[in-house]
């Protein structure tokens, strides 16, 4: 795998997490409220919007795709983060405390990143910006279902490994939108 693809996350992960600590700053963390299912609606929801500005290729909010993009990826950092916290875990944590699980489910994210990216030969550097969309949609299908099925696969990756894939797929997206620029 390419040294440039690691250098390429960690600068955009580093992106997220400051927006991640200034918006914990100004709300805490409120998203503490939110249980899985909704997380995964909230990341649906941009990932929708994406999808829906590719198709009319025209928008009338003034946010670009590429703020979707990190969105979604600090949604999908933060489920990964409240999937580790119990409902005896305060609903106000300080940012000392969800900072480096935070940082714990990125560097997780990274090392199946780099598993994928060995195997799959940067596959992705050849696809679509709109497929990756379409992928990121489909994993959100997957995860509502296995959210509708109480977390029970039979066969299939659980909704941590979604998230992380939905990550994934959101870095490559920015990427490749820093690269047409």
């Amino acid at each position: 795998m390419k040294s440039e693809t690691i250098e390429q996350y960690q600068k955009i992960v580093g992106q997220c997490k400051e927006i991640f600590e200034k918006k914990t700053k100004d709300y805490g963390t409120a998203w503490r409220v939110l249980r899985l299912p909704s997380m995964t609606d909230q990341i649906f929801i941009k990932a929708q919007r994406i999808r829906s500005i590719q198709e009319k290729g025209t928008q009338k909010i003034d946010e670009n795709i590429e703020s979707e993009f990190y969105g979604i990826i600090n949604y999908c950092l933060i489920a990964l983060v409240q999937m580790q916290l119990t409902d005896t875990d305060p609903m106000e944590l300080p940012y000392e405390f969800v900072g480096p699980k935070y940082d714990e489910a990125a560097k997780n994210t990274l090392e199946l990143l780099t598993n994928k990216n060995h195997d799959y030969g940067e596959a992705w550097r050849d696809m679509r910006v709109s497929s990756m969309t379409d992928i990121i949609l489909m994993k959100l299908f997957r995860v509502k279902q296995i959210e509708d099925n109480q977390g029970k696969t039979l066969i299939s990756e659980g909704v941590d490994a979604n998230y992380q894939d939905i990550i994934n797929y959101s870095v490559f997206c920015l990427i490749k939108l820093g690269e047409e620029k």
